[in-house]
């Protein structure tokens, strides 16, 4: 009976030893009965080819990649390898990766919308400018030659507004019209001698033969423009002032007094000369030259040329031998009618 007692005990021993033992392989291996389930066990040669060298705590380096999850696993004691595939979201030499978000902006059609508005912009310029030189009614055909010359791209910037008024003055030009440049350097805010440069481009590129300019439409023109200036006159005076001035614009030409020169300071000096000589008072040379947009300096050149040219021809006639600067106006009464 003892000795039935004896084996027993001896055996309840060690059924408890082997339950510790059991409970401490647990404690020790969290995550076994979880792995147990998901992963391969043994592993298979595609996990095996998949190794790491990432210690774990065990101490081995023995790794395999979970089919399931994509964690890593120990091989040894099958404990998961925490932040192994943690994945930082920071960019490389480049910058940061991610979605780009674009303020300001609606869709992909931005290139398309920035275009329109580009064409927009440069119509708008367009009419403008157009209005400032009273030649609205020319608008569509300035806009027609800007989208010839640009492909339909239009433009902005100073060099698109240049090239508005260049088109101006070679629309105006080509249909026998007169448009001063100086006019429209001044309403468009760039130098002459830039606007030129442009005219001569838009000229060469569209193969162009403009006709000749008349200076004496252009005195017409400008006397029609700046009567105002020249005082309180009837509607005889002023047809006899610009038919005066016409035959004196082209007495002025076939005395090469325009030859190589603009011609805008000869108008105003003539403009001058006819209002001197059929009495207007109050009219100033400066003024006027203001008003045709020339130089001051140069009008009074050409003022001067003109008086002295005016005395040559009249001392080559019988009575002319008394003739000169100070009394030219005196003996110009053959003007009055021409």
């Amino acid at each position: 009976m003892s000795g039935l007692l004896s084996s027993g005990v001896a055996g309840l021993k060690g059924f408890c030893f082997f339950v510790l033992f059991l409970a401490d392989l647990a404690m020790q291996n969290q995550n076994f009965f979880f792995y147990r389930k998901t992963a391969t066990f043994p592993p298979t040669n595609q996990t095996l080819k998949e190794k790491k060298t990432i210690s774990c705590n065990c101490g081995s380096q023995s790794t395999f990649r979970d089919p399931v999850t994509g964690n890593l696993v120990c091989a040894t004691c099958y404990t998961l390898l925490e932040f192994e595939n943690y994945d930082a979201q920071i960019g490389g030499v480049s910058g940061p990766s991610g979605t780009n978000i674009n303020i300001g902006y609606a869709g992909t059609g931005s290139v398309f919308n920035y275009k329109d508005r580009k064409i927009f912009h440069a119509k708008r310029l367009i009419h403008e400018y157009t209005l400032g030189l009273n030649i609205p009614n020319s608008e569509f055909q300035v806009t027609s030659m800007i989208d010839r010359i640009t492909h339909g791209e239009f433009g902005q910037g100073a060099w698109f507004v240049v090239l508005i008024g260049a088109c101006c003055y070679v629309v105006m030009r080509r249909d026998n019209k007169v448009l001063p440049v100086a006019e429209i350097a001044e309403v468009i805010r760039c130098e002459v001698y830039e606007l030129g440069r442009m005219i001569s481009r838009v000229v060469r590129f569209l193969d162009l033969n403009l006709p000749e300019m008349s200076i004496a439409g252009l005195f017409e023109r400008e006397i029609n423009n700046n009567l105002q200036c020249l005082g309180k006159v009837d509607d005889d005076g002023k047809e006899r002032m610009k038919k005066q001035g016409i035959f004196l614009v082209n007495c002025a030409v076939k005395w090469f007094l325009t030859t190589g020169r603009r011609p805008l300071p000869l108008v105003a000096a003539v403009m001058v000369f006819v209002a001197e000589l059929n009495g207007v008072k109050g009219v100033r040379i400066g003024h006027v030259a203001k008003e045709v947009h020339a130089n001051v300096a140069t009008c009074k050149l050409r003022y001067k040329e003109l008086l002295e040219t005016l005395v040559k021809v009249a001392q080559a006639l019988p009575w002319g031998k008394d003739v000169n600067v100070k009394n030219v106006l005196k003996h110009a009464d053959a003007l009055k009618s021409p």
